[in-house]
């Protein structure tokens, strides 16, 4: 279960990292400033926020299995990967929960 935990940690916190960039880097970038060389610059955001997110759902899948959370819970903590601040603040809780 450590194991499970650790893992869950580290994508929480990478998965919330990546959110904050494309909420904040790359979508004002693309939409607001509407600069070429910039929109280069940011372009691997998008990229690497969906693979980020797709082992988050799996490692948060294999966490919440582990522990036997009901599905609603299980529903909770995937969605909470979606939003910048979610799944950091739901990694704390996890942590707090089972640590």
């Amino acid at each position: 279960m450590s194991g499970a935990i650790k893992r869950y940690r580290v994508m929480a916190l990478v998965a919330g990292v990546m959110s904050l960039l494309l909420w904040f880097v790359d979508l004002p970038v693309a939409y607001i400033f509407n600069n070429p060389d910039w929109k280069e610059m940011v372009a691997w955001i998008p990229f690497v926020h969906g693979w980020v997110y797709a082992v988050y759902v799996l490692t948060a899948l294999q966490f919440s299995v582990k522990a036997h959370w009901p599905m609603k819970k299980i529903v909770w903590l995937i969605l909470a990967g979606t939003l910048p601040i979610a799944s950091i603040a739901a990694e704390r809780r996890v942590v707090r929960q089972y640590s």
